[in-house]
């Protein structure tokens, strides 16, 4: 038996290699599918299928791209209308080689979530490990929330029935493979650990310890996620099947002059620099989002009808800037400057700029009665452990469309935990005309160092 757990940095997205003998299966594929075909090669085996777990809300699904390459059969769940693949019932099997792959219907996530038992044909008729989607994680289970309100007690409901009568009577030692890791939106409390089994999960996973139907439901009603817009555009690619690729797109090395030209077409430049970088020194009407924060935040504020420019810290990081964007869908990469911020200055071409703050700075604003507008682009539940004093918090993904509650006419000081995504705020209000923008160094991650006060 072969088994590869494939790790996409950024989204937190886990995906399996499973193979026997000359036959293998790959559950869950990201779309930059390359790493599958050289697995099946290294191993020599034929990937002949492509099993998912659900339509997945938080990347663009390779599954099409794989089966180009490969011409490995698609399944998935019962219930959508998929205008690609096959439709799997529950308690079918797939067998590669001497192993057994059962699908188990385990709704909750979404209505046509499945899970896949695995069982080594040769040595009995127990399950090993079982593919779990993303109904459960290591820590946590999966959200309930992504058909709206009115629906969440239903799923709920599902969820519970799916993990406690599916999924738990497996065995304590069976391994689980959910398909998210700690940092995905897919969870709330999903734990660093890579590997867990049935067992530790129900010792230690606290929605498992809600053995009551009504408090597990209360428990999902109560809980409160963030639901990025990108969402809906990835849900429209996974059911009718994103565009292929055929192959990581090539963005064009471009000159400053190049670059100008490009930016007069109303192309969308990211520059994907630190923070302290970026507030230095940037291109006018630049989005800021640091290298690691595209997957994440990239689906927030980037829209996609128009052609994107990199600005990047280094020529290397272009290959994981291409990664990150078309794993959400983001395929019209057009180029990027070539010699970096430094080269477009060189050039004498026209910069902005912002204010980077120190924590003791604000102090001292505040203890002055200057006027400002502290503005905390946290989420709901870090705004709720703890703020600074007279900050109104508008997360950060929801910003664009609620800048008639930031005011013009005076100073507006920015902070989040770190000061990288109050980053991203800072640079969507300079696009928006916003002159007088303070972002916190360090934000609140400083403020609490300094032994400042903390309201709630």
């Amino acid at each position: 038996m072969i088994f590869e757990r494939i790790e996409s940095e950024g989204l937190a997205h886990l995906s399996y290699f499973i193979g026997s003998k000359d036959e293998a299966v790959v559950i869950d594929p990201r779309r930059d599918c390359q790493i599958y075909v050289d697995i099946a090669r290294k191993e020599g085996m034929e990937i002949r299928y492509i099993l998912e777990t659900h339509r997945n809300e938080d990347y663009v699904i390779g599954s099409l791209e794989l089966k180009n390459i490969t011409g490995a059969d698609i399944y998935h769940g019962l219930g959508l209308d998929f205008k690609y693949g096959n439709t799997l019932k529950d308690g079918q099997e797939i067998i590669i080689g001497s192993l057994g792959l059962t699908a188990l219907h385990t709704p909750g996530h979404t209505d046509e979530s499945m899970s896949y038992a695995l069982k080594d044909l040769n040595l009995g008729d127990e399950t090993i490990m079982v593919f779990t989607g993303d109904t459960l994680f290591v820590g946590d289970v999966g959200r309930t929330d992504l058909y709206g309100p009115d629906e969440t007690p239903r799923m709920a409901s599902n969820l519970y029935e799916s993990i406690f009568k599916r999924i738990l009577p497996l065995g304590d030692e069976v391994i689980i493979c959910p398909a998210h890791g700690a940092g995905s939106v897919c969870g709330g409390a999903i734990g660093d650990r890579k590997y867990s089994t049935i067992g530790l999960e129900r010792l230690q996973n606290q929605a498992l310890q809600k053995t009551d139907k009504k408090e597990f439901i209360r428990l999902k009603i109560e809980e409160h996620f963030e639901f990025p817009p990108y969402f809906r555009k990835m849900e429209q690619y996974n059911l009718e099947g994103p565009p292929l690729l055929n192959s990581l797109p090539v963005p064009n090395l471009l000159s400053p002059e190049d670059f100008r030209k490009e930016l007069k077409k109303g192309t969308l430049v990211v520059d994907t620099r630190m923070p302290h970088s970026f507030g230095g020194a940037h291109i006018r009407n630049t989005y800021s989002i640091w290298l690691g924060g595209i997957p994440s935040f990239a689906g927030w504020v980037l829209p996609y009808d128009k052609p994107i420019l990199l600005v990047l810290e280094e020529k290397e990081q272009l290959e994981s800037a291409v990664r990150y964007l078309i794993r959400l869908g983001y395929d019209n990469i057009t180029g990027f400057l070539n010699g970096g911020i430094s080269a477009w200055y060189i050039n004498a071409l026209p910069i902005d700029s912002f204010n980077l703050i120190s924590v003791h700075d604000l102090k001292n604003m505040l203890e002055k009665g200057e006027k400002m507008f502290i503005l905390d682009v946290r989420s709901d539940e870090e705004w709720r452990e703890g703020h600074i004093r007279y900050a109104l918090n508008i997360y950060i993904g929801n910003l664009e469309r609620n800048l008639d509650k930031v005011p013009r006419d005076c100073r507006i000081i920015i902070y989040c935990g770190t000061g990288r995504r109050s980053n991203i705020a800072a640079s969507i209000l300079k696009k928006h005309g916003y002159d007088r923008i303070y972002n916190v160094l360090g934000s609140m991650t400083a403020w609490r160092s300094a032994g400042y006060d903390v309201v709630k």
